[in-house]
């Protein structure tokens, strides 16, 4: 038996490396804004390619932690899929449930990095996602998919209808959230897990709220656990009685690219080894603090170890019972 299945897109992520002396770029952190002139020259500092897509990030940062990961995507059969399938097939991901499309091309990104902060820019393929044949696994993750994800959603329905003992985390990607809100909604009731950020929280429920506030009214909405992740504040979890906050261990980011991916497969990966949702929030603070240390979402995963000494090394920063 698998430990984890992820489902959604896996891309190209390309990062640019902005040079912070250049005068023509400046970012408003107040407004969130990177601002630049039109037909700018911007000088770039470094440039960097890696496997990237939340899919692909949890099913690699959790293979990196112990876990025996596979994940069902979809790849053109360009350059840029033949690295990301053989960057799996490298990380010891189970590579069983991708699809190679002929002729297609592959996800890409962009990520401007700008003082530690991330701006990217998205190209989504076209698709008509089918679910792929299951095997059996302890947790689905579903996230991230584009345009006609609800064929997919709804035989991943009937799939948790048939097997109970599945556990379903969600983290629903930018495109569901834009376009898709309603269909997004329709599955949280099914699930045992629901990560997302603070704005993020925001949208599913219809207004904007603390952190704290967020977590608990997601689990009103049938999610078993919520957490709500929420930058330098860290992050919440409820498990609808219970509330936890746990702020961020103070380390100093590079680059903040995967964080909350990081985080995702620090916190699945606890409550598949059969922690608590306390000792769950310490692995994902750890990884994605571990993570931020590098450029990319995969270059800086820690491994169980890691994330231990992480821990230790911060021992006295633990999750604070709000309720």
């Amino acid at each position: 038996m698998l430990d984890i299945v992820t489902i959604g897109d896996a891309l190209m992520d390309i990062f640019l490396v902005l040079d912070e002396s250049d005068a023509n770029c400046v970012i408003n952190k107040k407004s969130k804004k990177l601002c630049f002139e039109y037909a700018d020259k911007i000088c770039i500092q470094h440039s960097t390619h890696a496997v990237g897509g939340n899919a692909a990030n949890v099913a690699i940062g959790t293979k990196k932690l112990g876990l025996d990961s596979a994940i069902m995507t979809e790849l053109g059969d360009d350059i840029n899929g033949q690295v990301v399938f053989n960057k799996f097939k490298e990380r010891g991901v189970d590579t069983r449930m991708i699809k190679i499309h002929k002729g297609k091309e592959t996800r890409y990104s962009v990520v401007l990095n700008y003082d530690a902060e991330r701006t990217i820019l998205s190209y989504h393929v076209p698709r008509k996602y089918k679910l792929a044949k299951i095997p059996a696994t302890k947790l689905i993750y579903y996230t991230s998919l584009g345009k006609s994800f609800e064929g997919l959603q709804n035989k991943l329905v009937d799939y948790l209808k048939k097997h109970k003992s599945t556990k379903l985390a969600i983290n629903p990607g930018s495109y569901q959230f834009r376009n898709g809100l309603k269909k997004i909604k329709e599955i949280i009731p099914m699930a045992d897990i629901l990560i997302v950020n603070k704005e993020e929280a925001g949208k599913l429920l219809g207004k904007k709220a603390q952190s704290k506030q967020c977590a608990k009214a997601l689990n009103k909405m049938g999610a078993k656990i919520a957490v709500v992740t929420d930058g330098m504040d860290g992050s919440y979890a409820s498990d609808g009685i219970n509330l936890w906050h746990l702020k961020p261990y103070p380390i100093k980011p590079v680059a903040k690219t995967g964080a909350g991916d990081a985080y995702t497969s620090g916190f699945l990966s606890a409550i598949i080894a059969g922690k608590d949702i306390q000792e769950a929030m310490q692995w994902g603070t750890a990884n994605a603090g571990s993570t931020v240390l590098q450029f990319g979402a995969q270059k800086g995963l820690a491994s169980r170890a890691g994330v231990r000494k992480i821990i230790q090394k911060y021992k006295n920063n633990k999750p604070k019972k709000l309720t």
